[in-house]
């Protein structure tokens, strides 16, 4: 089984930015909301491990979905580029940059269909969450 690690390297203007590791190699930048008690559409997800699967999104289409996260639901690895994009999701970008005003990943739908094309054979994987900034922060 593929396992899948989101490095999350700082949080800044409302927005958690990450590396996602597949296999252990970096392969594309996140971004997610940032730690609000785990609020549903407005907070990223708490640290640990999670089972993703592959599903069918009325409005993203063919996406990996987040399953067992703590009294939350519909949590999806999709394109996007802010903070403003994620409502509790993980987005996928090439590259950091700007938005207008805000902090952004870039290049999102780019990297999300490598993303989806280095999954391809792969129905379900483990995700493993991780905070690398504030003194391994346990949410």
């Amino acid at each position: 089984m593929k396992t899948l690690r989101l490095i999350r390297v700082t949080e800044h203007a409302g927005a958690t930015f990450g590396v996602l590791c597949i296999n252990e190699a970096p392969e594309f930048v996140t971004v997610e909301d940032a730690w609000r008690d785990n609020e549903t559409k407005v907070s990223c997800i708490p640290v640990g491990r999670y089972k993703i699967v592959r599903h069918k999104s009325p409005r993203f289409g063919a996406v990996y979905k987040v399953l067992n996260v703590p009294n939350r639901e519909h949590i999806l690895i999709h394109a996007g580029n802010t903070h403003r994009d994620t409502e509790g999701c993980i987005l996928l970008g090439m590259q950091y940059g700007k938005v207008g005003p805000d902090s952004a990943i870039l290049a999102s739908r780019s990297a999300f269909l490598q993303f989806m094309e280095l999954m391809k054979d792969t129905p379900e994987a483990q995700l493993m969450v991780i905070d690398a900034y504030g003194g391994g922060r346990v949410h």
